[in-house]
């Protein structure tokens, strides 16, 4: 055998197992589609599931990037644009953020993060530790340095998602304005 056959054939084997992972690798929910279904818990170890919540009533669910080896500048801005609003969102949705990571330590960098923030009594905070909620909903980040790609969904209380945006890198995120924007727009 040749060696150009011999990659050719290495190349096709190659390209038939990363469309396999391709086609097995999660698609992040769109509008119109069902949420899927996730329990996390908070700092504190209160278990919130997602179904449970939007039983309730609305849920903004604000998927950070975590912690990729240091706190996120853009998520700390982003959260708190978020906690500043938070008068505005308390009487039409519950906010949901998540900070993904590895489970080494990662409790103790969402309270780092937390810290000298003015953190809302209403809104939840839950960690995702090794990535199981950001890899479910296709949110996974998987380069160097990275965790998950920032995220905004607005979910209804049937468990639909309303309003979704997602961002490549590390601006283009929903902010606390677009989101009661959109809040007010669905109904």
């Amino acid at each position: 055998m040749t060696n150009t056959r011999i990659v050719s054939q290495f190349l096709t084997i190659l390209a038939l197992v990363a469309s396999a992972f391709a086609v097995n690798a999660a698609e992040p929910p769109k509008v119109g589609d069902a949420a899927p279904d996730f329990t996390l818990n908070t700092l504190d170890g209160k278990t919130v599931k997602l179904s449970q919540e939007t039983a309730k009533r609305p849920v903004v669910l604000v998927v950070l990037r975590g912690w990729p080896g240091y706190q996120c500048p853009i998520c700390t801005r982003q959260v708190q644009e978020f906690t500043q609003q938070a008068d505005a969102l308390a009487g039409k949705a519950q906010v949901l953020m998540v900070y993904p990571g590895p489970a080494d330590d990662l409790k103790a960098h969402a309270q780092e993060f937390l810290k000298d923030k003015q953190w809302p009594e209403k809104f939840l905070f839950v960690t995702d530790p090794d990535y199981t909620f950001t890899q479910s909903y296709g949110l996974r980040w998987d380069a160097k340095g990275e965790t998950a790609y920032p995220s905004t969904f607005i979910i209804d209380s049937k468990g639909k998602i309303q309003f979704a945006k997602i961002s490549k890198g590390h601006g283009g995120r929903s902010n606390a304005a677009e989101v009661v924007k959109a809040m007010d727009e669905i109904k």
